[in-house]
């Protein structure tokens, strides 16, 4: 669900998003489903929520346009929900349209152009709360104070998104979130024991890092605490360490630090905490090397290849990646992440919002729960790619067998590593509350290259860019979880 690399460039996206605001004034034909911008629009929306039911059910045919990213096992789910919904809803076709190039870029568009769908996906940095600045989506929190079906305690932490409070803008079909995977075999032939699924007996970072120097092994067999040992000719690394934010997010957190203050005025990536937490990830890769440098990294496969074929013993990575473990068909488990002060797994995931020119709201908000039920994504739910929104399909026993029992995306360690920590554990992206996040990251990214290259200490980057970086600090959102 998630994208970890935003595809639209800065500059375009303003442009695009600048001319949406020069054409919201601009009149529409009414032809089509969407209409326009008007005020009769809006007003329908907050009285569609206000009735609960509104239209819904009405013999009235009507189509939604929706539209949304996704590798094809995950377009191939969103269809599977819209047939559901549209079995269910027989004045109602949904016209689904998948992008799957360019999306930001797309949608940008057809909102200046005052095309936009009923429904949409969204990725909360990019674009997502670029539009709800003006005021571009409805309120879900309407709808869900009307809604006897589904309210925000039934969903699972950190899925929804708030441009201010009591305004949703967006809620997620699943969270995803940050586990420790690696290889059975090369555990048991090194004889040391695999990471702990159990997050009260995860590994201190000391533990962690004695572990990846015993599995990090150089062309002759000698391991990286062997004082032989040659970090030139790596045979076997430890650990695989991705280096963008949403997994060194997890040690920032662990570690106490945040990418901002608590009030939203300071910039936090230079603070103490930050700081530690990105040093000590760096000094995997050129202190002990037991990570691939970023230069290495470039001959390391997917997490699935590479623990398979041994080029790495350990990967931190999505727990998406049981997709493709699973059909590798080796012994592959996960564990926990290693703590620095305390268990955490971020949360990131794509949403789904509704545009307040929809002249349907309250069909759109029936479909966007459609999109929600785990029932209608369980094909994707066992094959390991995604996880369920709704809170029961996690303490439901019957329900957590369906997703989780005797499949090979789900190895023993999984309960205990992905799903409790996502429970009791778990960290909003900041992307979620973070204001203005990608133009802070565009200042702080390539500092943090000079870190991950060994060229410069995690304190000296970011101390030589917090000022520019600062003058991006816009504050914090509200959270709803």
């Amino acid at each position: 669900m998630i994208r970890k690399q935003w595809k639209l460039p800065a500059l375009l996206l303003v442009l695009l998003l600048t001319a949406v605001t020069a054409l919201s004034g601009c009149s529409k034909s009414d032809g089509g489903n969407n209409g326009g911008t008007n005020a009769s629009a809006a007003n329908s929306g907050a009285n569609d929520a206000e009735d609960g039911t509104a239209n819904a059910g009405s013999g009235e045919p009507i189509t939604l346009r929706l539209t949304g990213w996704g590798a094809p096992d995950e377009v191939a789910a969103a269809k599977v929900a819209v047939a559901k919904f549209e079995k269910a809803h027989p004045n109602i076709k949904v016209d689904y349209q998948a992008i799957t190039a360019d999306y930001d870029t797309k949608l940008t568009t057809m909102v200046a152009g005052n095309d936009e769908p009923d429904v949409a996906m969204m990725e909360s940095a990019t674009i997502a709360f670029p539009l709800a600045e003006q005021g571009k989506f409805l309120n879900l929190q309407d709808f869900l104070d009307k809604d006897s079906e589904i309210t925000l305690d039934a969903l699972v932490p950190n899925i929804t998104y708030s441009s201010e409070p009591g305004n949703v803008i967006g809620i997620a079909p699943g969270p995803e979130t940050f586990g420790l995977f690696y290889n059975e075999d090369v555990f048991k032939e090194a004889g040391i024991e695999p990471p702990p699924a159990d997050a009260s007996k995860a590994w201190t970072w000391e533990q962690f890092v004695d572990v990846a120097k015993k599995l990090t092994v150089d062309s002759k067999g000698r391991s990286a605490d062997d004082p032989a040992f040659d970090p030139k000719n790596i045979k076997q690394f430890g650990i695989n360490l991705p280096t963008w934010w949403g997994a060194y997010s997890n040690f920032i957190y662990s570690n106490g630090g945040d990418f901002l203050s608590p009030d939203g005025k300071t910039l936090g990536l230079n603070q103490p905490e930050a700081v530690e937490a990105i040093q000590k990830l760096a000094d995997l890769i050129n202190v002990y090397h037991v990570a691939p440098s970023p230069l290495q990294a470039k001959n390391i496969p997917g997490t699935n290849v590479a623990l398979q074929t041994k080029k790495v013993a350990m990967a931190i990575d999505g727990q998406w990646a049981t997709t493709a473990l699973a059909q590798s068909k080796f012994n592959f488990n996960v564990g926990v992440l290693p703590i620095m002060k305390e268990p955490v797994t971020t949360v990131v995931c794509g949403m789904f919002s509704i545009f307040k020119s929809t002249k349907h709201p309250q069909e759109s908000w029936e479909l966007l729960k459609a999109l929600l039920d785990p029932e209608a994504s369980l094909d994707l739910l066992t094959a390991g790619t995604w996880m369920p929104s709704h809170k029961d399909w996690y303490t439901d026993a019957g329900k957590l067998s369906k997703w989780t029992e005797n499949l090979p995306s789900r190895p023993s360690g999984y309960k205990g590593a992905i799903i409790d920590v996502l429970l009791n554990h778990s960290h909003a992206t900041p992307t979620a509350y973070v204001k203005n996040f990608n133009k802070i990251m565009d200042v702080v990214n390539p500092a943090l290259d000079k870190v991950w290259l060994g060229k410069q200490s995690a304190k000296d980057a970011l101390d030589a860019v917090a000022a520019k970086a600062q003058e991006q600090v816009q504050g914090r959102r509200d959270i709803n979880n």
